[in-house]
């Protein structure tokens, strides 16, 4: 099973980015981080017909094509989904690579709202895209700042990670779900 994570945080030592490091200990496959910060900014007139897109953003759906699952890992800015991680969704509508594909959204925050509202957001995002949201693997994780070793950029909270642990096996679990046939 491939796993394909996109993180909403571009900072090197991201909280955001921690949570993801440590949940995909919990992927049993290969896992790609897309470098959705090499993305050129959306915009239809690069990407329409007969034109061929951006290498960054070529290499994204190829990876997201080939994937089994996605993993989105982001935190909230201003009660919404960062400009970054809305872009690369964005260069992912269109071109159906996350259609029927099973989906987490992990939202983590220092406040106590766990960024509840992006999680809200992505998910609404995710499923106009027809992916499919795995509601039992999604989390929104609150005062995530003491729950992370700085020094390991990892996420050391137990009952934290017994989540992460939770969240990525719903997510397995889906993606390994033996499609539905009719007669």
């Amino acid at each position: 099973m491939r796993l394909l994570a996109l993180s909403g945080s571009l900072r090197a030592r991201s909280s955001n980015g921690a949570v993801l490091r440590s949940a995909l200990t919990f992927w049993d496959g290969p896992a790609t981080t897309a470098d959705i910060g090499a993305l050129p900014h959306f915009n239809p007139d690069l990407d329409g017909e007969g034109a061929t897109p951006p290498a960054p953003v070529a290499a994204l759906r190829t990876a997201a094509a080939t994937a089994d699952a996605l993993l989105v890992v982001s935190p909230e800015y201003a009660h919404g989904v960062p400009g970054v991680l809305k872009n690369a969704l964005d260069w992912l509508v269109s071109s159906g690579e996350c259609v029927s594909k099973p989906v987490a959204v992990i939202t983590a925050s220092p406040f106590p709202t766990g960024g509840d509202h992006a999680n809200a957001q992505l998910r609404e995002v995710l499923r106009t895209m027809s992916g499919e949201v795995v509601t039992a693997a999604c989390r929104e994780i609150p005062a995530i700042g003491p729950k992370v070793d700085p020094t390991t950029e990892r996420v050391t909270d137990e009952a934290t990670l017994t989540d992460l642990g939770v969240a990525m096996a719903h997510l397995a679990a889906a993606a390994t779900a033996a499609p539905l046939t009719t007669p």
